[in-house]
């Protein structure tokens, strides 16, 4: 099996340095707690492993060939990350209005976190459902990674090779950002820091759903 893994892993790592709503989720968790990060990337690699799995077995050429269970999945991965998104912005609401009435950080200020409340399991599904709910990710395993696979080979033993590389690449990468991320746990101590934390990245979940449900 010869297959181009110098050209592949350029591939890969373009794609987990340019942010996703992948990104935002693990990012978002880690800074909640960094044992919340790692559940909700591998929570995400797990959603990648259902793409890779998919397309190995050639069933992905049936959802992408088929424009309404195309148009199914990106919509309910649009629909769950407006969720995430409203849910995000909400706690942040509820938890100023909390503030001003007593006029004192509200108890919870620090535990309510959109995607990654919930603790380990709570964040492992959100960045399963996240990826396994993104149509570019079945798109890359049926449509880019194809081009690194040896023609006089069995495509489906390359696929998963070059899926399970991936996934694994992707661990790596998101234990890394993990580290980084946990450092903003001691900023995000402070209530008004907090505040616009959730309010930020809450609207930019929205704005993703919004752009995932509006793309061709």
């Amino acid at each position: 099996m010869t297959v181009d893994l110098v050209g592949f892993l350029g591939v890969v790592l373009v794609a987990y340095v340019v942010p996703g709503p992948d990104f935002l989720v693990v990012v978002r968790s880690a800074a909640e707690d960094p044992s919340k990060g790692r559940a909700a990337a591998l929570g995400a690699q797990t959603g990648l492993c259902v793409h890779m799995l998919a397309a190995a077995a050639g069933l992905s050429v049936i959802a992408t060939r088929s424009p309404m269970v195309y148009d199914a999945i990106k919509l309910m991965g649009a629909a769950y990350l407006v969720y995430l998104g409203v849910r995000a912005v909400l706690a942040a609401r509820r938890a100023a209005r909390e503030r001003r009435s007593t006029n004192e950080p509200a108890p919870h200020a620090t535990q309510e976190a959109g995607p990654a409340q919930g603790g380990f399991r709570s964040a492992f599904t959100q960045g399963f459902l996240t990826n396994v709910l993104n149509p570019k990710a079945a798109l890359f395993f049926l449509s880019v990674l194809p081009q690194f696979v040896d023609g006089d080979g069995p495509p489906a033993r390359q696929i998963f090779f070059l899926g399970m590389l991936d996934v694994v690449i992707g661990v790596a990468y998101w234990f890394a950002l993990v580290v980084v991320a946990a450092r903003l746990r001691a900023l995000l101590a402070r209530p008004k820091v907090r505040h616009r934390w959730e309010l930020t990245t809450g609207w930019l979940f929205i704005a993703l759903g919004v752009s995932v449900a509006a793309a061709a």
